[in-house]
């Protein structure tokens, strides 16, 4: 099993190049395991993860609701965004400009065979890493994802979550608004759940947060969590 993980930070990336990117990484990966079924020698599988921003960009995962799209083709160009329909799990979200994106592409048969515990230990590198600034990440019940205040009437989401994986390899992963401009949330129905707002770090500790520093704490909780040998710089 091979625990090592390839790191790249991707600085600001256009979202279809990105996910390109993720989708030949993912099927590497999977050709591997296909290989090894039928050779003898077996070829270690090679994990990553991904740091990224993006540009304004909204994206739909596989079952979410359209109109959960507020803006149309022609509002979409006046607000400088794109919007794509993509093969994640989840509702709508937004990506720009101050958050934090982490892909992680791993070939789960290195660490553990169980989606639901990977979604857990997810959010968990998020409250643990928000925990040092001093903010109190929760889950709620079946909205995937870190909020804050959950079970008041002012709950919001910090971090937005939604993966896909085939052969347990896993792809997409978490966005976490660091110094996000939350105003871009006003034109989507944020994971097609009403009523509930969006907050970001920057919003919550009424500063700025230096996304650098918040990566490597990620990278910290995420190692232990995932019982990382080590992370490999590309």
């Amino acid at each position: 099993m091979n625990k090592n993980i390839h790191l790249k930070d991707l600085s600001q990336k256009d979202y279809k190049d990105t996910w390109d990117y993720q989708t030949v990484l993912l099927q590497e990966t999977v050709n591997i395991k296909f290989d090894n079924r039928k050779n003898e020698q077996k070829k270690p599988t090679q994990n990553h993860f991904l740091f990224v921003e993006h540009p304004h960009v909204y994206t739909l995962g596989k079952s979410g609701d359209l109109s959960n799209l507020l803006l149309n083709e022609k509002q979409l160009e006046e607000k400088g965004a794109v919007f794509y329909k993509i093969n994640r799990g989840g509702d709508i979200t937004y990506h720009g400009p101050g958050q934090i994106v982490g892909y992680p592409i791993l070939d789960l048969e290195n660490f553990f065979t169980d989606i639901h515990k990977y979604l857990r230990l997810l959010e968990e590198v998020i409250i643990l890493t928000i925990a040092e600034y001093g903010l109190k990440g929760e889950r709620s019940e079946g909205e995937t994802g870190v909020w804050l205040d959950v079970g008041t009437p002012f709950a919001r989401k910090i971090c937005a979550m939604g993966i896909r994986s085939s052969r347990w390899v896993t792809m997409h992963g978490f966005a976490l608004n660091a110094n996000t401009n939350l105003g871009y949330f006003d034109n989507i129905i944020p994971c097609g759940i009403k009523g509930k707002a969006v907050t970001s770090m920057e919003a919550e500790l009424g500063t700025k947060v230096n996304a650098e520093e918040v990566k490597l704490k990620i990278l910290k909780h995420f190692k232990v969590l995932f019982e990382v040998d080590k992370f490999i710089q590309n």
